[in-house]
């Protein structure tokens, strides 16, 4: 398959985009909140020096919140809302 091709199959209108982006962010922070409160938690009482006193658990975190926060997932989840709603890009979530 072409990258037109694939590029046509999967392209959703901006707004259905916009909310798959939001569903992706906000799994990502469920699925990362081990990381966050461990970040949250260095991070309490500081101010300058959460930059490098909390090195370590701000690229725990980033590294799993780019797990589930990429091109390859809001591919995935562009494939499968094009899939229940038989290619009309413009439905709602």
């Amino acid at each position: 398959m072409g990258y037109v091709q694939e590029a046509r199959e999967n392209h959703v209108k901006k707004k259905v985009e916009e909310a798959l982006r939001s569903k992706m962010k906000q799994k990502a922070l469920k699925e990362c909140d081990y990381y966050t409160s461990k970040y949250a938690e260095c991070a309490s009482g500081r101010t300058l020096s959460v930059v490098w006193k909390c090195r370590q658990q701000a690229k725990d975190l980033n590294a799993c919140l780019h797990q589930f926060t990429n091109d390859g997932v809001l591919e995935e989840m562009k494939k499968d809302y094009m899939l229940q709603h038989g290619g009309e890009g413009s439905a709602r979530i």
